[in-house]
């Protein structure tokens, strides 16, 4: 009887360090998918494939925070961020979102590589004043997160073209069309998209934390 609870013991050993070595293996070996198009179909390539270099990127952009400070996608170059887009006067989904990213930017408030941009869908009211007393109102760091206002075109056009922002349904609408979307675009150093999250659930900011951590550590 004592022989065979040590082989079981060992046995149980023997599994429990199996199990995991494998998990490990399977956390080294997959990174977060890149997405290249705006059905959201996840693909994975390791960094060295050159098919990355094919892959969709953000389009160039320049925009002015709420500091009257123009940001683009070179100064976002190299950095990890978040992209959502809200604006100030928005009744429903966009208090959840400023809040819950709130949540995300406590996460990471002493890490300069994470950045959080929120474009404005009506910057013809919100102008950079309008945007500073946002950002003071909701206690938002203007070294981290960005709130961006500029040429209406523009920014309607990186949402759905760039961002997918509202998904396939938004590729064939206008600017004339009001944008509306509660989603979380999360965007790597070289500007493809890595991930797109609800922003108006709380169990989905833990996620895109995950993977903002993810992303860091393995790309």
């Amino acid at each position: 009887m004592e022989n065979l609870q040590r082989f079981l013991f060992s046995l149980l050993l023997l599994v429990v360090w199996g199990c995991a070595n494998n998990t490990q293996r399977q956390d080294e070996e997959i990174p977060l998918p890149y997405y290249n198009s705006a059905d959201f179909t996840p693909i994975w390539l390791d960094k060295a494939d050159n098919g990355i270099n094919e892959l969709h990127t953000i389009q160039e952009f320049s925009l002015l925070n709420q500091n009257g400070e123009l940001v683009s996608n070179e100064s976002l170059a190299g950095k990890i961020y978040v992209a959502d887009f809200f604006f100030t006067i928005c009744p429903s989904i966009c208090p959840k979102m400023t809040s819950n990213l709130a949540r995300v930017q406590k996460e990471f408030e002493d890490d300069k590589e994470i950045q959080l941009i929120s474009f404005s869908v009506m910057p013809w009211v919100d102008s950079v004043s309008v945007l500073k007393n946002y950002a003071e109102v909701h206690q938002i760091n203007d070294q981290q997160w960005n709130l961006l206002t500029g040429d209406t075109e523009q920014i309607y056009r990186l949402a759905r073209q760039s961002f997918f922002a509202e998904k396939e349904i938004g590729l064939n609408r206008s600017t004339d069309e009001f944008l509306h979307t509660e989603n979380f675009i999360l965007v790597d150093g070289k500007g493809h998209i890595r991930g797109v999250y609800n922003g108006t659930i709380g169990l989905e900011m833990v996620r895109l934390t995950e993977d903002i951590r993810t992303l860091k550590a393995k790309g």
